[in-house]
Protein backbone atom coordinates (compact mmCIF):
# COMPACT_ATOMS: atom_id res chain seq x y z
CA UNK A 1 0.00 0.00 0.00
CA UNK A 2 3.15 2.17 -0.31
CA UNK A 3 2.85 3.82 3.49
CA UNK A 4 5.85 4.24 5.94
CA UNK A 5 6.64 1.60 8.10
CA UNK A 6 5.54 3.85 11.55
CA UNK A 7 2.68 4.41 9.81
CA UNK A 8 1.45 0.67 9.18
CA UNK A 9 3.56 -0.10 12.74
CA UNK A 10 0.50 2.53 14.46
CA UNK A 11 -2.42 1.28 12.44
CA UNK A 12 -1.41 -2.44 12.84
CA UNK A 13 -1.40 -1.73 17.12
CA UNK A 14 -4.71 0.17 16.86
CA UNK A 15 -6.35 -2.46 15.23
CA UNK A 16 -4.73 -5.00 17.48
CA UNK A 17 -5.97 -2.80 20.27
CA UNK A 18 -9.46 -2.56 18.92
CA UNK A 19 -10.01 -6.04 18.49
CA UNK A 20 -9.23 -6.81 22.05
CA UNK A 21 -11.53 -4.38 23.49
CA UNK A 22 -14.25 -5.59 21.28
CA UNK A 23 -13.61 -9.68 21.64
CA UNK A 24 -13.92 -8.64 25.49
CA UNK A 25 -17.57 -6.33 25.16
CA UNK A 26 -18.89 -9.19 22.76
CA UNK A 27 -17.57 -11.93 25.08
CA UNK A 28 -19.26 -10.22 28.26
CA UNK A 29 -22.26 -10.02 26.39
CA UNK A 30 -22.56 -13.85 25.53
CA UNK A 31 -22.23 -14.76 29.38
CA UNK A 32 -25.33 -13.01 29.69
CA UNK A 33 -23.48 -10.35 31.87
CA UNK A 34 -25.53 -7.60 32.36
CA UNK A 35 -23.62 -4.27 31.16
CA UNK A 36 -24.98 -2.05 33.07
CA UNK A 37 -23.74 -3.82 36.32
CA UNK A 38 -20.68 -3.90 34.94
CA UNK A 39 -20.00 -0.60 33.62
CA UNK A 40 -20.40 1.03 37.53
CA UNK A 41 -18.03 -2.29 38.66
CA UNK A 42 -15.57 -0.91 36.68
CA UNK A 43 -15.75 2.46 37.01
CA UNK A 44 -15.39 1.59 40.25
CA UNK A 45 -12.73 -1.02 39.64
CA UNK A 46 -11.17 1.57 37.55
CA UNK A 47 -10.66 4.30 40.39
CA UNK A 48 -8.63 2.10 42.30
CA UNK A 49 -6.76 0.66 39.62
CA UNK A 50 -5.63 4.45 38.73
CA UNK A 51 -4.39 4.98 42.31
CA UNK A 52 -2.10 2.34 42.38
CA UNK A 53 -0.76 1.58 39.21
CA UNK A 54 -0.85 5.74 38.28
CA UNK A 55 2.51 4.65 35.95
CA UNK A 56 1.30 1.65 34.34
CA UNK A 57 -1.91 4.17 33.44
CA UNK A 58 0.26 7.23 32.43
CA UNK A 59 2.64 5.43 30.43
CA UNK A 60 -0.40 3.41 28.50
CA UNK A 61 -2.30 6.72 27.53
CA UNK A 62 1.55 7.98 26.62
CA UNK A 63 1.90 4.93 23.90
CA UNK A 64 -1.57 5.84 22.57
CA UNK A 65 -0.64 9.50 22.37
CA UNK A 66 2.34 8.33 20.42
CA UNK A 67 0.38 5.96 17.93
CA UNK A 68 -2.11 8.68 17.58
CA UNK A 69 -0.18 12.13 17.37
CA UNK A 70 3.46 10.22 15.91
CA UNK A 71 5.64 12.35 16.67
CA UNK A 72 7.92 9.09 16.92
CA UNK A 73 8.04 6.48 14.51
CA UNK A 74 9.42 2.72 14.45
CA UNK A 75 12.84 3.11 12.47
CA UNK A 76 13.33 6.23 13.65
CA UNK A 77 16.47 7.30 14.96
CA UNK A 78 15.89 9.72 18.16
CA UNK A 79 17.90 10.45 20.66
CA UNK A 80 16.72 10.74 25.07
CA UNK A 81 19.18 12.50 27.17
CA UNK A 82 22.35 10.44 26.93
CA UNK A 83 20.21 7.75 24.89
CA UNK A 84 20.90 7.47 20.85
CA UNK A 85 19.10 4.54 18.43
CA UNK A 86 16.58 3.51 16.74
CA UNK A 87 12.88 2.75 17.67
CA UNK A 88 12.26 -0.79 16.97
CA UNK A 89 8.83 -1.10 18.98
CA UNK A 90 6.39 0.92 20.51
CA UNK A 91 4.65 -1.34 23.03
CA UNK A 92 1.57 -0.95 25.36
CA UNK A 93 3.87 0.04 28.27
CA UNK A 94 7.09 0.95 26.61
CA UNK A 95 8.88 1.33 23.80
CA UNK A 96 12.10 -0.55 22.70
CA UNK A 97 15.46 1.46 21.27
CA UNK A 98 18.42 -0.39 19.74
CA UNK A 99 21.56 1.90 20.59
CA UNK A 100 24.45 2.00 18.07
CA UNK A 101 26.83 -0.20 20.41
CA UNK A 102 23.98 -3.10 19.96
CA UNK A 103 22.28 -2.86 23.43
CA UNK A 104 17.99 -2.53 23.15
CA UNK A 105 16.89 -0.37 25.83
CA UNK A 106 12.95 -0.24 27.42
CA UNK A 107 12.17 3.30 27.55
CA UNK A 108 8.42 4.17 29.17
CA UNK A 109 6.62 5.64 26.47
CA UNK A 110 5.63 8.73 29.37
CA UNK A 111 9.64 9.54 28.45
CA UNK A 112 8.80 10.35 24.88
CA UNK A 113 5.52 12.46 25.69
CA UNK A 114 7.11 14.22 29.07
CA UNK A 115 11.04 14.69 28.04
CA UNK A 116 12.52 16.48 25.11
CA UNK A 117 13.14 14.14 22.41
CA UNK A 118 15.37 14.41 19.18
CA UNK A 119 14.05 13.12 16.40
CA UNK A 120 16.33 12.76 13.68
CA UNK A 121 14.68 11.56 10.91
CA UNK A 122 11.32 12.70 11.78
CA UNK A 123 10.61 14.64 8.24
CA UNK A 124 13.96 13.88 6.48
CA UNK A 125 16.67 11.45 6.17
CA UNK A 126 18.90 14.57 5.56
CA UNK A 127 22.08 15.06 7.54
CA UNK A 128 24.67 17.91 8.37
CA UNK A 129 28.56 17.00 8.48
CA UNK A 130 30.42 19.54 10.21
CA UNK A 131 33.95 18.61 9.89
CA UNK A 132 36.33 21.04 12.26
CA UNK A 133 39.94 21.73 9.80
CA UNK A 134 43.34 23.32 11.35
CA UNK A 135 45.88 24.15 9.20
CA UNK A 136 49.02 26.03 9.06
CA UNK A 137 49.63 29.52 9.83
CA UNK A 138 50.71 31.20 6.33
CA UNK A 139 48.07 29.38 4.25
CA UNK A 140 45.49 31.41 2.30
CA UNK A 141 42.63 31.56 3.48
CA UNK A 142 40.62 31.56 0.26
CA UNK A 143 42.82 29.24 -0.81
CA UNK A 144 41.66 26.52 2.48
CA UNK A 145 38.07 27.26 1.90
CA UNK A 146 38.02 26.67 -1.89
CA UNK A 147 39.73 23.33 -1.19
CA UNK A 148 37.76 22.20 1.21
CA UNK A 149 34.77 22.32 -0.86
CA UNK A 150 36.42 21.17 -3.42
CA UNK A 151 36.82 18.03 -1.70
CA UNK A 152 33.11 17.83 -0.85
CA UNK A 153 31.56 17.88 -3.95
CA UNK A 154 34.05 14.97 -5.51
CA UNK A 155 32.47 12.55 -2.94
CA UNK A 156 29.22 11.13 -4.41
CA UNK A 157 27.30 10.47 -1.25
CA UNK A 158 27.49 14.62 -0.53
CA UNK A 159 24.51 16.79 -1.80
CA UNK A 160 24.77 19.27 -4.06
CA UNK A 161 21.69 21.10 -2.69
CA UNK A 162 22.34 22.64 0.03
CA UNK A 163 25.80 23.28 -1.56
CA UNK A 164 29.04 22.06 0.72
CA UNK A 165 30.02 24.92 2.74
CA UNK A 166 33.59 25.86 4.50
CA UNK A 167 33.94 28.29 6.93
CA UNK A 168 36.97 30.48 8.67
CA UNK A 169 36.16 30.03 12.17
CA UNK A 170 38.92 31.67 14.05
CA UNK A 171 42.52 31.95 14.91
CA UNK A 172 43.65 29.23 17.17
CA UNK A 173 46.99 28.87 19.22
CA UNK A 174 48.92 26.79 16.64
CA UNK A 175 46.60 26.70 13.53
CA UNK A 176 44.51 28.70 11.87
CA UNK A 177 40.47 26.81 12.21
CA UNK A 178 38.31 26.20 9.73
CA UNK A 179 35.11 24.19 9.36
CA UNK A 180 33.45 21.93 6.06
CA UNK A 181 30.12 21.49 6.30
CA UNK A 182 28.30 19.39 4.10
CA UNK A 183 24.87 17.69 3.38
CA UNK A 184 23.78 13.99 3.08
CA UNK A 185 20.76 12.63 2.34
CA UNK A 186 22.26 8.45 3.52
CA UNK A 187 21.58 9.08 7.53
CA UNK A 188 22.59 5.45 8.25
CA UNK A 189 26.05 6.26 6.64
CA UNK A 190 26.89 9.68 7.90
CA UNK A 191 29.66 8.89 9.70
CA UNK A 192 31.41 6.85 6.98
CA UNK A 193 31.17 9.98 4.76
CA UNK A 194 32.55 12.09 7.42
CA UNK A 195 35.66 9.54 7.59
CA UNK A 196 35.85 9.80 3.99
CA UNK A 197 36.03 13.76 3.85
CA UNK A 198 38.42 13.56 6.73
CA UNK A 199 40.80 11.65 4.78
CA UNK A 200 40.10 13.21 1.50
CA UNK A 201 40.79 16.75 3.30
CA UNK A 202 44.15 15.35 4.71
CA UNK A 203 45.42 14.18 1.42
CA UNK A 204 43.93 17.74 -0.29
CA UNK A 205 46.12 19.62 2.50
CA UNK A 206 49.13 18.01 1.73
CA UNK A 207 49.25 17.88 -1.78
CA UNK A 208 48.36 21.95 -1.66
CA UNK A 209 51.71 22.37 0.41
CA UNK A 210 49.86 23.01 3.44
CA UNK A 211 50.40 21.47 6.87
CA UNK A 212 48.10 20.55 10.17
CA UNK A 213 50.04 22.13 12.77
CA UNK A 214 50.41 20.79 16.74
CA UNK A 215 50.93 22.09 19.55
CA UNK A 216 54.73 23.22 20.39
CA UNK A 217 56.15 24.54 23.85
CA UNK A 218 59.45 26.12 24.75
CA UNK A 219 60.53 24.73 27.57
CA UNK A 220 63.49 27.51 29.11
CA UNK A 221 65.56 25.80 31.81
CA UNK A 222 66.97 28.05 34.23
CA UNK A 223 70.09 27.34 36.33
CA UNK A 224 70.27 29.13 39.54
CA UNK A 225 73.43 29.69 41.40
CA UNK A 226 74.59 27.36 44.64
CA UNK A 227 76.43 29.29 47.38
CA UNK A 228 78.35 26.98 49.64
CA UNK A 229 78.65 27.83 52.61
CA UNK A 230 82.05 26.79 54.53
CA UNK A 231 82.08 26.60 58.11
Amino acid sequence: MRIAPGMSYATSSLINYIIIALGFIVGVGVMGVNLTRVSVLAGAFGVGIGFGLQSVVNNFVSGLILLFERPVHVGDTIEIGELQGEVRRIGIRASTVRTWQGADIIVPNAQFITEKVTNWTLSDQLRRIDLPVGVNYGAAPQKVIALLEEVARANSRVLRDPPPRGLFMGYGDSSINFELRAWTDQYNNWQIIRSELAMAVYDAVYAAGMTFPFPQRDVRLIQGSKTAKKE
